[in-house]
């Protein structure tokens, strides 16, 4: 009997899972990038990070090129109903490697290292890396449980804690930011010091019980003002222009609106802001942040 007619073989779709696949791919090369930058900065005379610093930008924006296809790939899922348990939890574990490892590496080497000699405790930066991979897995993990649960009619869609997918890229792009400002300087001043508060910042919004809106409902179908299409353009744009700074802003953004922002909203704004309505409480597909 066909593999493909086997009632226990999971159901596998090609085009959401192979934007899966892409996200894997893109955080497999960034942890390599990263390995090559330690590489090519370790010498005789200590680390050079003018050395590592373009491997450092390389691999961030192959974390930025995650994002995309781990968006791509609950959308594509949805747009066509192929939502399925098997492409949820492959997205989670591409998700382990490059929204956890890949961040987790890129921070230890590139901003908390010199935390050790200053605070003369070694191993310090991967002890903070080490909490937020750790975070970050515990978060998918809980989000597999929730999706495979019973769903309650009329649950929320929103997301339990912050999605991985945010907290790498926030921290990757402020990274970027700080590495871009500090072009040649290995000490970042006390940039270094407001980069290992926000991972364990990020760690801690990771596991909570802070709601994050999904904006699942915003695909194909969903009716814009001309307005909102001009402004999401001037977005775009903009992003293009400044883009060493603006993934900084756009995420920090995401993360503010939860955080402070969103709870404050009337519930009539924040359902025209999130294009929401009825749904399922955090819903199975493929998307597993």
């Amino acid at each position: 009997m066909s593999r493909l007619n086997d009632p226990d073989e999971p159901r596998i779709y090609l085009l959401p899972n192979l934007m899966t696949a892409g996200n894997l791919a893109c955080g497999f090369f960034a942890v390599l990038t990263i390995f090559k930058g330690i590489m090519v900065a370790t010498t005789p005379e200590g680390y050079v990070f003018e050395s590592a610093q373009p491997y450092y930008k390389q691999a961030i924006l192959l974390i930025f090129a995650s994002c995309i296809f781990d968006l791509l790939d609950g959308r594509l899922a949805r747009f066509g109903g192929q939502e399925s348990p098997f492409g949820r939890e492959f997205d989670s574990l591409a998700d382990v490697i490059s929204f956890g490892m890949a961040p987790s590496m890129l921070m230890a080497k590139a901003v908390l290292l010199p935390l050790d000699e200053d605070l003369k405790f070694e191993g310090f930066g991967w002890g903070l890396a080490c909490i937020y991979v750790l975070c970050g897995a515990v978060r998918l993990a809980r989000f597999n449980c929730l999706a495979a649960a019973p769903k309650r009619p009329n649950a929320s869609t929103d997301f339990r804690g912050l999605p991985i997918p945010m907290a790498a890229g926030f921290i990757s792009s402020l990274t970027y930011l700080v590495i871009y400002f500090n072009d040649t300087d290995r000490n970042l001043g006390a940039w270094k010091y407001v980069l290992a508060g926000a991972m364990l910042g990020l760690s801690w919004l990771m596991v909570s019980s802070i709601r994050y809106p999904s904006f699942k409902k915003v695909g194909w179908r969903t009716r814009a003002t001309p307005l909102v299409i001009v402004v999401a353009a001037v977005v775009v744009i903009i992003t293009v222009r400044f883009h060493y700074i603006m993934p900084a802003v756009l995420f920090t953004a995401y993360l503010l609106y939860g955080l402070v922002i969103r709870p404050f909203l009337p519930p009539q704004i924040q359902r025209e802001i999130e294009a929401e309505d009825d749904g399922d409480d955090e819903p199975g597909g493929v998307t597993g942040s």
